[in-house]
């Protein structure tokens, strides 16, 4: 059966609506427990437990998630590095398998997996809808693709022998993913290196911790073997050098801050005494992303897309676009429509479907709020600049206008619902000006001249580029995501040469 994309429900309606909100009560009769670590097929629990809440209420505990510590890290890694002797011997059809089950269940679960994201990262309804479906979606597409890289590659014939090329896997890795799509990134990211045939160490964000124990309920329903997967959550300051340094580890795969990727890939490259190869850092970390508007656009279709752009979950998203560059001809108009869009959108709690939810913690909402104030200095305010966590960590759609190329608020990830409109005189200055930062993730242009979008196809460094639509909502097999400089090492994920990430090459030639 080809791959295609899971299709998106229209939860508002019935009876899917009626589905949604009993899988929310569900859920929410299920708060307050504790979860286990998970290694070697045995469940741990620990002393030590870390509170998951809901950032639109954060005295509700979601969950208690069990904490790994040094020792438990030595632990998951004896327990992957045996389990990758007789791993690594089965069929990538065999592994593909254990995919395409995961996928099945988790739409007979779909519900019940927004239900959590919903409570515990904010994301309205739609938003964890899109989540979920990319989940199944990166099952499925590396299902396949891990069919067709078991078959090898043709090389070219010779004579009086047999030449082949195929793929084996690393080794023990350590999988990080992020909370901003607690379910989807980090589906992808394990699944990748599981169905590869690797075993894997999953340290999910201390902020979707419960999230991530639903895909190991999932993996262990699959009946994976044990040491395949192990998951510890815990501190970053206690156990991530320890797994990123440990010399058993053959690779790091990583999604999240510029800060901590760069941390992750000096202390992955250091030599461990007794270490056997070089390792493998994937990392995906962020981007300041922008939509470059012309005066010949569509402006109501700019407009739109800058706002759904700039504010979709908040402004959490490394593809978000946190910068619009509009010409001097239109300025006005587009800025005016975008107030007018801005305005409409309701901000509340996630569980009530609103357009803004809350900020994911009290961390991202100080950092988000010291923005706006900076914004004040660099900009023109023009909507919101106001915020209040006395409940949830709820920060209003804020915009500012006529910022210089060279502001902060222009030139430094936000990660949050804080839009910087700058105006430029050309085109060409609108390119220069979008350029004009260390990340390369994702950017979009409107314009209705053949000659504009083709210039910039090829001069708008990023790795994913739109042209006449939103700079987010990037889909499996269809736009594979990942950036340039700043924004990571170009992992294509979603794309037909990921899993070459977690794979080495090796050539075999039998004499005839």
């Amino acid at each position: 059966m080809p791959y295609r994309n899971e299709p998106t429900i229209q939860f508002t309606a019935s009876p899917h609506k009626e589905r949604l909100q009993e899988a929310l009560n569900q859920v929410k009769s299920q708060f307050g427990k504790t979860y286990p670590l998970y290694i070697g097929g045995q469940e741990i629990f620990t002393d030590e437990t870390l509170a998951s809440v809901n950032p639109a209420k954060h005295a509700e505990v979601v969950g208690y998630v069990s904490q790994a510590d040094e020792n438990h890290i030595e632990q998951a890694i004896k327990a992957a590095k045996q389990a990758f002797t007789t791993w690594r011997a089965t069929t990538f059809e065999e592994r593909a398998m254990y995919l395409l089950r995961a996928a099945a269940i988790m739409r007979r679960r779909k519900e019940e997996l927004m239900a959590w994201q919903i409570f515990e990262s904010g994301k309205n309804w739609a938003e964890a809808d899109g989540d979920v479906n990319e989940a199944i979606d990166f099952l499925e597409y590396y299902a396949r693709q891990a069919i067709e890289l078991g078959k090898g590659r043709e090389v070219v014939p010779y004579p009086g022998e047999d030449n082949r090329y195929m793929y084996l896997p690393l080794g023990v890795g350590v999988v990080i993913p992020p909370w901003n799509f607690p379910l989807a990134i980090l589906t992808g990211t394990a699944a990748a290196a599981i169905v590869t045939g690797n075993t894997i160490l999953l340290k999910p964000s201390p902020l979707s911790s419960v999230m991530a124990t639903k895909f190991v309920d999932i993996m262990r329903e699959l009946q994976l073997p044990p040491g395949v997967l192990n998951f510890v959550p815990g501190p970053p300051e206690k156990i991530g050098d320890l797994m990123v340094a440990h010399r058993d580890v053959r690779f790091i795969s990583f999604t999240g801050s510029k800060k901590t990727g760069l941390h992750i890939d000096e202390t992955a490259h250091r030599l461990s005494e007794g270490q056997r190869w070089i390792k493998r850092v994937v990392a995906e970390m962020g981007g300041k992303d922008g939509i470059v508007v012309d005066e010949t656009a569509n402006l109501e279709q700019a407009a739109a897309a800058i706002v759904a752009s700039a504010f979709g979950f908040q402004g959490q998203k490394c593809s978000a676009g946190s910068r619009a560059i509009i010409h001097k001809d239109v300025y006005d108009t587009v800025v005016d429509r975008v107030l007018e869009l801005a305005r409409k959108l309701k901000v509340g709690p996630a569980a009530d479907n609103c357009d803004v939810g809350p900020v994911i913690d009290a961390a991202a909402f100080n950092k988000i709020t010291g923005y706006i104030e900076i914004g004040k200095q660099e900009g023109k305010l023009l909507l919101g600049g106001t915020y209040d966590d006395s409940v949830g960590y709820f920060v209003h759609p804020t915009i500012f206008g006529d910022v210089a190329p060279t502001a902060r608020i222009m030139q430094e990830e936000i990660f949050g619902p804080v839009l910087a409109i700058c105006k430029v005189d050309s085109f060409e200055e609108g390119i220069e000006v979008f350029n004009n930062t260390e990340y390369g993730l994702t950017g979009s242009v409107f314009s209705q001249l053949r000659s504009r979008l083709e210039y910039a196809r090829y001069n708008m460094e990023c790795g994913n580029l739109y042209l006449n639509r939103k700079c987010t909502g990037s889909l499996v097999g269809i736009q594979p995501f990942g950036g340039f400089d700043m924004s990571g090492t170009d992992a294509k994920a979603g794309g037909p040469d990921y899993l070459l990430n977690f794979v080495q090459p090796k050539t075999v030639t039998e004499a005839l």
